[in-house]
C-alpha cells in the first residue's frame, strides 16, 4: 500500500513539472555563451591563461597554451587542466569532450609559466571553430577560461608565426618595453615585414555620451623593413607595430610598444591624463594647465579625501586599477585608453562575465541593489586584434556610472 502511494505521488510531481515545465538547472547544457569567466579580470586570479594558435595548414593549428603562474609556490597538482574544440559559441560542451592535459603533456615548465601545446585539424565542413582552454582549482573549485577564434567571422585568419620570451615561452601579452627583445619563429623559412605605427590615441567618451567619437584621419604608418624568422629583434620606438609574413594578406601580428615602466604609470604628466574618469572637466583642465604638475596633483588628492592618509591610498586603489586595466586589455592602444579599460578602471572587476561570437557582456551585482548593472561591448572585426571591442553607449548607465566616480572621490572604492 506505502508502495502504490508513492508511485502515485511520483507520477503527480513529474505531471506537475512537465505541465509547468522542469528548472531550467535541471537539464540545463553548458555552452560558451553561458560560462562566466570573471576570473579571468579579477584582481585575485592565481593564474592567467592565454591560447595563441598558429596557422600550419588551410585547417590545421598549433594550439600554443601559456598558462602564467601568478600564485607563488604553485604546484602543478593543484590544478586540472583541459581544453576543447567547439563549432561556436551555442554549441553544448559535453564534459567528455575535454581533453586533459596532465605533467606529461607539458611542452615545458618555467618558473612563470606552465606552456602546453596541440596540433588540431578543423574538419572540412566546418565554418566556426572555437578553442577552449579550462583550469580547475581542485583546493576550492575555482574555474578559470580563455577561448579564441580559430575560425569565425571575427578573424582575418591566424599568422604561421610566432613571438617568444628568451626562455622559448610564447609571448602572452600585446605589448612590449622599448628595446625589449623577441624572438620570432616559424616551421618554414621565411622573411617577416615590420610596419610601425606612431600614433597616440586619446582616452575614450563615458559610457553615456552617445555622440559618435571624433575619428582619428593622421595615421601613419612607416615601413621598416624586413627580417628572418628565428632571429631576435627588438622594437625601439613607442607606438605599435604589425608583423606580417605576406604583406599581401591581412594577417599579421601585433606588438604594442610601451615606455619602460609599463603597464604602471611613468609621469606626472601621464597621471593627469589618467585622472580624466574621475575628474570634473574643470578640474582636469586646471591640472593640464598646471606649471608645477606634482604640486597640482598632490593638491588634487588632499581636496577629494581632506587627509594625506586617504589621499596616498587613494592614489595606490586608483593606479591599481589603471595597471590592471593595461596588463587585461592593452592592444594597440594602452589598456586604459580601451572601452573595457575605462569600465573597469572606474566601476571595477566585474562579477560576471560572458561572450557571445559579436560582444562581451559585464555584470555588476552592487550589494545595495537587487538588479545588475550591465555594460555590453560589441565586437569589432579589426585587421590589429581579434579582440577588439566598443562600449554600447547609453544615458541610462550614467546613474551608476556618477555613482561609482563619487565612491571613487570619497575614498571608498573597494575591490
Amino acid at each position: 500500500m506505502i508502495k502504490v502511494t508513492l508511485t502515485r505521488q511520483f507520477k503527480f510531481i513529474i505531471g506537475i513539472l512537465l505541465l509547468f515545465g522542469l528548472p531550467e538547472t535541471t537539464f540545463s547544457q553548458q555552452t560558451l555563451e553561458t560560462i562566466n569567466q570573471a576570473l579571468r579580470y579579477s584582481r585575485y586570479s592565481r593564474l592567467s591563461l592565454k591560447i595563441i594558435p598558429l596557422k600550419q595548414g588551410e585547417r590545421t593549428f598549433l594550439l600554443q597554451m601559456p598558462i602564467e603562474k601568478i600564485e607563488e609556490d604553485i604546484e602543478f597538482d593543484s590544478y586540472r587542466f583541459s581544453y576543447v574544440l567547439l563549432p561556436g559559441y551555442q554549441a553544448n560542451i559535453d564534459e567528455n569532450a575535454y581533453t586533459t592535459l596532465t605533467r606529461q603533456d607539458l611542452k615545458k615548465e618555467t618558473d612563470f609559466h606552465y606552456y602546453f601545446e596541440r596540433k588540431v585539424e578543423i574538419p572540412a565542413e566546418q565554418e566556426i571553430a572555437v578553442a577552449l582552454l579550462r583550469v580547475i582549482d581542485t583546493r576550492q573549485g575555482d574555474e578559470y577560461y580563455y577561448h579564441v577564434d580559430l575560425l569565425s567571422p571575427f578573424v582575418f585568419g591566424h599568422p604561421d608565426f610566432g613571438a617568444y620570451y628568451g626562455d622559448d615561452i610564447p609571448v602572452d601579452q600585446a605589448f612590449a618595453g622599448k628595446g625589449e627583445t623577441f624572438e620570432f619563429k616559424s616551421a618554414k623559412s621565411i622573411s617577416l615585414h615590420r610596419y610601425f605605427y606612431p600614433t597616440r590615441f586619446e582616452a575614450p567618451m563615458p559610457p553615456m555620451e552617445i555622440r559618435p567619437a571624433p575619428v582619428q584621419r593622421d595615421l601613419k604608418v612607416e615601413y621598416k623593413g624586413e627580417f628572418l624568422v628565428n632571429t631576435p629583434k627588438s622594437f625601439e620606438e613607442e607606438g605599435y607595430y604589425f608583423i606580417q609574413s605576406d604583406t599581401s594578406s591581412s594577417v599579421g601580428l601585433l606588438v604594442k610598444t610601451v615606455h619602460d615602466a609599463f603597464p604602471k604609470v611613468k609621469s606626472f604628466e601621464e597621471m593627469i591624463d589618467m585622472v580624466m574618469y574621475i575628474s570634473t572637466r574643470k578640474e582636469h583642465e586646471t591640472l593640464r594647465a598646471a606649471e608645477d604638475k606634482k604640486k597640482a596633483l598632490d593638491q588634487y588628492w588632499f581636496s577629494l579625501t581632506k587627509e594625506e592618509a586617504g589621499a596616498r591610498q587613494l592614489i595606490r586603489d586608483y593606479f591599481k586599477q589603471i595597471e590592471f586595466a593595461n596588463i587585461l586589455f592593452t592592444d594597440f592602444k594602452e589598456g586604459w585608453k580601451t572601452d573595457r579599460g575605462m569600465v573597469y578602471t572606474v566601476m571595477g572587476p566585474p562579477n560576471e562575465v560572458t561572450f557571445k561570437m559579436n560582444s562581451e557582456v559585464w555584470s555588476y551585482l552592487p550589494a545595495d541593489s537587487n538588479s545588475k548593472i550591465t555594460f555590453t561591448f560589441a565586437r569589432v572585426k579589426n585587421i590589429l586584434t581579434p579582440n577588439y571591442y566598443v562600449l554600447n553607449r547609453s544615458r541610462a548607465l550614467q546613474p551608476e556610472w556618477f555613482k561609482s566616480i563619487t565612491t571613487w572621490r570619497n575614498g571608498q572604492m573597494a575591490f
